[in-house]
């Protein structure tokens, strides 16, 4: 069962990919909305990874080390272990506002440490998570 204590959701949305994409973090017990970012041009896994991302800096900036984060994207909590975005998405004039902030986020993961607990969403036992666009 999903953990009831202080957490954040957070998801991303992609309408074509690559195209207008878009993430946000949820505050799961109060069920709101605590950052929102786009759209700009880029991918669904592009998002996952800044939405995680940003949430870890927002939580370190609000001194909250032990609250934990979920994801539904695997891909974007091996990235965020890595501590680099592994998108194939080539850069263009289009996306290099985008380009620009994963290189930030790639930054923040190599000088910053954490201890927040990054944990998959179980969606087939608990649901769409909260973060959700609901666009599927």
């Amino acid at each position: 069962m999903v953990q009831t204590g202080e957490a954040i959701a957070v998801d991303a949305a992609c309408s074509g990919n690559p195209g207008p994409m878009e993430y946000r973090g949820v505050h799961l017990p109060s069920g709101k909305q605590i950052f929102h970012f786009g759209p700009v041009q880029g991918t669904n896994n592009i998002g996952e990874f800044l939405a995680i991302v940003h949430a870890l800096a927002l939580l370190k900036q609000r001194n909250l080390p032990t609250m934990t984060i979920y994801s539904d994207s695997r891909t974007a909590q091996i990235w965020v272990q890595k501590r680099k975005c592994k998108t194939t998405l080539q850069r263009t004039p289009e996306n290099a506002e985008l380009f620009g902030i994963i290189e930030r986020a790639e930054r923040w993961l190599q000088t910053n440490t954490y201890s927040n607990p990054i944990l998959k969403w179980d969606t087939e036992n608990w649901g769409e998570i909260p973060a959700d666009f609901g666009r599927k």
